[in-house]
């Protein structure tokens, strides 16, 4: 999607407020303020708030697979291409006191029906789907289950560091992973 520098004005502000301050608690007039518009200019550029938020979310998105890719593309080795999500974590968590933006948005969005909450799962899906490729890229009998079992590990890591305040649970995430990995690779 090609922003024109008012709405990517827009989006950005909106995307800083929506992470920090939360979806509901920020309302259009702020966003409009904040970012030198008028509210119609807003509407003109997203037509809702709600369409608002599935942006922030798609933005948010293609910058977390956009550096899993390169992780998984900067390694050689099966097993570590597999673990890739797990190596972007510390890079990803930098001053996202937060928490996982997506697990944060869907506490808030309780219509099924909100467009935010397609973005929320087709994220969650494509990490699963990378874990059983590159699972079985490696040679994983049953990547489809170990990707479950690692986008469970995956999730977790991201809301033990942040609620938690646990540093140390996205290493012990990716450790357990590795773990996981090994002892599912056929050994002959």
């Amino acid at each position: 999607m090609t922003l024109t520098p008012g709405a990517r004005r827009i989006l950005d502000v909106a995307s800083v407020l929506f992470y920090e301050r939360g979806i509901h608690a920020v309302g259009v007039d702020t966003i409009a303020a904040e970012s030198g518009v008028t509210k119609r200019t807003l509407y003109d550029r997203f037509g809702s708030k709600d369409e608002l938020v599935a942006a922030y979310l798609r933005a948010r998105d293609e910058r977390w697979r956009a550096l899993v890719v390169a992780t998984v593309e900067a390694a050689d080795d099966p097993v570590d291409r597999a673990l890739a999500p797990f190596a972007a974590l510390e890079e990803w968590v930098a001053g996202a006191g937060r928490g996982c933006a997506f697990v944060n948005a869907f506490a808030e969005l309780d219509d099924a029906a909100h467009p935010g909450r397609a973005v929320i799962h087709d994220e969650k899906r494509w990490l699963r789907t990378l874990f059983a490729a590159e699972l079985e890229r490696a040679g994983v009998p049953d990547a489809p289950g170990l990707a479950l079992q690692l986008l469970v590990l995956h999730e977790g890591a991201l809301v033990a560091h942040a609620v938690a305040a646990e540093p140390a649970a996205l290493r012990a995430a990716g450790d357990a992973a590795r773990l996981l990995v090994d002892a599912a690779l056929p050994h002959l």
